[in-house]
């Protein structure tokens, strides 16, 4: 099941006995934990029907002993395993998984690494019509922007594109600080508002004038001012803009772009070609007009030239360039 699928039916109350959450993504583990342990039960429950449990402080054999105890005076209890993925023995929980607690909703959070499904347990697990398997994987960047808007969507609140990009480029792909971040900004809005590039600068602290995303724009336009005022602001403020990781922002969009310049003639249909690129269809434009100010072979040197620069960012063939130097002299070669 999906995320939003699981959150669902949490909250339209439909229950399976084991759920087992496993992944490298945090966020969504977290997620569903915090709506079974807000939700299932009411308040006036909570003390006596629901227990908490720790992975590196307790035996699988003691999980599976606290499930299969009945609920005081309610239909039924929960336990919730948080960082399940340190526990030894759980080989133990085979047992439990032939012969559920119906009353027991057991919830087994394994986090930050994927479990192991050649093991015979997770064998049993995944194949069990009483547990709910979940793999809560890491988002590639180039998906973070259309996660944000989807998020914002799902909280009925309306972001622009363009602050979304932002948001992405600044805060990587670490989903919580994502989501807080966003989190912050709509208590500054009116229901229903929308997150838009200014209120992302006034109060995150994240430019909109001067970031990746600007000069990646200053460059599909061969707007030779504004990328030169990006790169000197890129320079002052080095702690913020890493050469690094423009550049790998930049080359995703040149490999990209090389990648639409090969496939236009097969994939003339916009929202097919934004799949196979991998991004929201709102920026599909960057290509558009990218590959009328870049062609192919123009398209290849730059990710050649690329390269060259992240190596020499690392220390490889340089002889002591700063960063800001080195910037300037990448942005000048791509336009000319």
């Amino acid at each position: 099941m999906t995320f939003e699928e699981i959150t669902q039916e949490i909250k339209a109350k439909r229950y399976k006995p084991i759920y087992f959450l496993n992944g490298e993504e945090p966020f969504f583990i977290d997620r569903i934990t915090e709506a079974i342990e807000s939700e299932v039960l009411p308040e006036e429950e909570k003390a006596f029907n629901l227990t908490v449990l720790y992975g590196n402080e307790v035996s699988m054999t003691t999980v599976t002993d606290t499930a299969r105890r009945f609920p005081m005076m309610a239909e039924r209890q929960v336990v919730i395993v948080r960082e399940a993925q340190n526990i030894k023995d759980f080989d133990n929980l085979i047992p439990y998984i032939s012969h559920i607690q119906p009353s027991t909703l057991l919830l087994i959070a394994y986090k930050n690494k994927k479990a192991d499904k050649r093991k015979n347990v997770f064998k049993k697990l995944g194949g069990s019509p009483d547990c709910v398997w979940f793999d809560s994987n890491k988002l590639y960047d180039n998906k973070i922007p259309e996660w944000i808007m989807g998020y914002c969507k799902a909280h009925k609140y309306a972001v622009t594109s363009k602050a979304a990009a932002i948001l992405a480029e600044s805060l990587g792909t670490d989903l919580s600080r994502v989501a807080n971040e966003i989190d912050k900004l709509t208590l500054l809005l009116p229901p229903g508002g929308e997150i838009g590039e200014k209120l992302v600068e006034e109060h995150t602290g994240i430019s909109k004038d001067f970031n990746t995303f600007e000069l990646q724009a200053a460059l599909i336009r061969k707007d030779y001012l504004k990328a030169n005022r990006i790169v000197n602001y890129f320079e002052a403020n080095p702690k913020n803009n890493p050469l690094v990781l423009t550049i790998s922002t930049l080359f995703k969009y040149f490999l990209n772009l090389l990648t639409y310049h090969y496939q236009k003639g097969a994939t003339p249909n916009q929202q097919e070609m934004a799949r196979l690129l991998g991004i929201h269809s709102f920026f599909l434009k960057d290509y558009t007009d990218g590959a009328r100010v870049y062609g192919a072979g123009k398209c290849a040197s730059v990710i050649s030239l690329l390269r060259e620069y992240d190596l020499k960012s690392k220390g490889v063939n340089n002889a002591g360039t700063p960063d800001g130097e080195l910037l300037k002299e990448l942005v000048f070669k791509i336009m000319h």
